[in-house]
């Protein structure tokens, strides 16, 4: 209600467990990596979440007008939201505010959604089983909304306006993260230079922001978020196809059929080869 998008302005959109913190952490390192010195990266003592903000989540919880200007030191803003992009403020979607969304295979998507809440819940409560999350998550029972719609909505948004929302695959960022690095940079304004490339700085930010870096920074190691979420919640060691273990058969064909129906002609695909189980990075 009360957000006024700047045209300078970054927002970093995802829904939850779609690899959030990764694509902060890539995003801040890459936008901002000419402020400080390599062995200065914010990185090193605070978590991405504490240097990119959820406008929902920490900034404008308990404040309708925090200050800003004191929350975003590095300029141009980086923001970010779980929000549906028909659930913007009108301010982002009316600028030239840049939007970067990343999006995974719904299948592991839930299982680590699943587990994050499962182990999180509230100790008071009965935490959900895995079928009676299926079946909420099937029927687009959650905060966010529907996953389908949720994604398809950044998707054809992306589709119209490419030049203001870059729409990434989490499994894509797995397999060739330096070509999806170089291609943020370029959309964020700060490509990379060919001293730079030469120099390893595209590999050198991989590195700092990869699972197994940022799982041992201390600061992600104890502490809680704002939302009471403990910063080691946020690292879960993921493995493409893991969903695997988890789902039955029947769940992945409902499932299946789910994505085939809602993403009818949009020509978003998913990638859902259970084949592979590499570490990647942090959900």
């Amino acid at each position: 209600k009360h957000f006024q998008a700047c045209d300078s302005d970054i927002i970093v959109s995802t829904f939850p467990k779609c690899g959030t913190t990764w694509l902060k952490a890539l995003t801040f390192s890459s936008l901002y990596r000419n402020q400080f010195a390599w062995d200065e990266n914010p990185l090193l003592t605070f978590g991405p979440h504490q240097l990119v903000r959820f406008l929902e989540y920490d900034l404008y919880l308990y404040n309708p007008f925090p200050d800003l200007q004191n929350v975003c030191v590095y300029q141009p803003r980086l923001l970010s939201t779980h929000r549906p992009y028909a659930s913007l403020p009108t301010s982002i979607k009316d600028s030239n505010s840049k939007i970067v969304f990343i999006c995974r295979n719904p299948l592991h998507m839930f299982i680590s959604l699943w587990s994050f809440l499962y182990k999180l819940g509230d100790e008071s409560l009965e935490p959900l089983s895995l079928d009676e999350a299926f079946d909420k998550f099937y029927h687009g029972i959650y905060a966010y909304g529907p996953f389908f719609d949720h994604v398809l909505g950044y998707w054809k948004a992306s589709q119209e306006n490419p030049n203001k929302i870059l729409f990434l695959k989490y499994e894509d960022l797995k397999e060739d993260i330096n070509s999806h690095l170089k291609n943020l940079a370029m959309v964020l304004g700060v490509p990379f230079t060919d001293d730079e490339e030469k120099q390893g700085v595209v590999e050198e930010i991989a590195k700092i922001c990869s699972f197994e870096n940022l799982k041992e920074v201390e600061v992600n190691k104890k502490g809680v978020h704002i939302s009471g979420i403990p910063h080691t919640g946020f690292f879960r060691k993921g493995k493409v196809g893991y969903w695997s273990n988890y789902l039955t058969p029947f769940m992945v064909e409902r499932l299946e059929k789910l994505i085939q129906e809602k993403k009818d002609s949009s020509g978003l695909t998913f990638n859902l080869s259970s084949k592979t189980s590499k570490d990647i990075t942090s959900a």
